[in-house]
């Protein structure tokens, strides 16, 4: 008798990927491009195992699925699970990890060398026709930096965290990489959040979203940034007070900033970034992970981790 399996926002992943690694597990897998809250006590009340990018699965809605066994996600982050529930109910859950780490590491860089050198203010100058109607072989209508020299500061010192760090190296910036911010004791290769604050050109996070680290952006953390400082988020939106961020791009207290996620996804009317038309903002819409090779890289370590629960053996294992 074949297990029953579903994959809940299969759509979240994109297109064109392989699935023949988890079909050849469960051949009567079940596709659905997106889960609502109201569609999802019946689509898992009887199915053994759960594949999932972003569906909120509460307590609640673990008691619902009496036959389910495993939880299987296709990102690091495990917010979006109600992970004591699962301990409690027998439940493992699995995450994945470092499938992303080359895509993450180009896109923060890429949008650090977009903000210092002006690249697409520059580029839409041309366009305007700014370019032909100077009199010099070039252009300087805006400021270009050299990240060389910069201080690069690292919070969340994971496998993106060092992947951002290596590059960062590369290009000739210092890094610093923060301590926990609830550390007694600050390791010799790290220093305090609030030295971070103080030190660094630029800040990249990497860490997940907790309890403790909900806001660590705030009105008074941002404050505390060095005078035109660059912030770059490819964690999660909520580290981030989005008022606070709008408020330190305008008044000029940071450079610039470059936001990959955002509080609400897909965003709400009325968020303070969407709002904000400051050409010292960049938003992407979480698209930091998702190269081809990462996206099949996240279906290849899921079903890895289902294979590795079968046979018995604990991998990649969060419950």
């Amino acid at each position: 008798m074949s297990m029953k399996a579903v994959f809940l926002d299969y759509a979240t992943m994109g297109p064109g990927l392989n699935l023949a690694p988890l079909q050849v597990l469960f051949p009567a897998l079940g596709l659905f491009d997106n889960t609502t809250d109201e569609d999802l006590a019946e689509r898992i009340r009887d199915v053994e195992f759960i594949f999932t990018n972003k569906v909120r699965l509460s307590g609640a809605r673990l008691r619902e699925a009496r036959s389910l066994r495993f939880i299987g996600l296709t990102a690091t982050g495990t917010d979006n699970i109600d992970l004591e529930s699962a301990k409690e109910q027998g439940i493992a859950v699995a995450n994945i990890r470092a499938y992303c780490t080359r895509s993450v590491v180009e896109h923060v860089i890429g949008t650090l060398l977009m903000l210092t050198h002006g690249l697409d203010r520059y580029n839409e100058a041309v366009r305007a026709g700014e370019w032909q109607r100077t009199t010099e072989f070039c252009l300087h209508a805006y400021p270009i930096r050299e990240v060389a020299g910069m201080t690069l500061g690292i919070v969340g010192y994971g496998a993106l965290g060092q992947g951002v760090a290596a590059a960062a190296t590369a290009l000739g910036m210092k890094v610093l990489v923060a301590a926990r911010t609830d550390a007694t004791q600050i390791p010799a290769d790290r220093v305090s959040f609030d030295e971070l604050l103080e030190r660094c050109d630029v800040i990249s996070l990497h860490c997940p979203l907790t309890a403790q680290t909900r806001g660590l952006f705030n009105r008074t953390t941002i404050g505390r940034m060095r005078q035109g400082a660059i912030l770059i988020n490819t964690a999660r939106g909520a580290l981030i007070d989005s008022g606070a961020l709008v408020e330190a791009l305008r008044s000029g207290q940071l450079f610039a900033a470059a936001v990959d996620v955002l509080t609400h996804e897909p965003p709400v009317t009325g968020d303070p970034l969407l709002e904000y038309r400051g050409a010292n903002l960049v938003i992407t819409p979480h698209i930091a992970w998702a190269t081809d090779r990462a996206r099949q890289n996240a279906i290849d370590e899921l079903a890895a981790n289902v294979a590795a629960f079968l046979a018995g053996t604990a991998r990649n294992r969060v419950v």
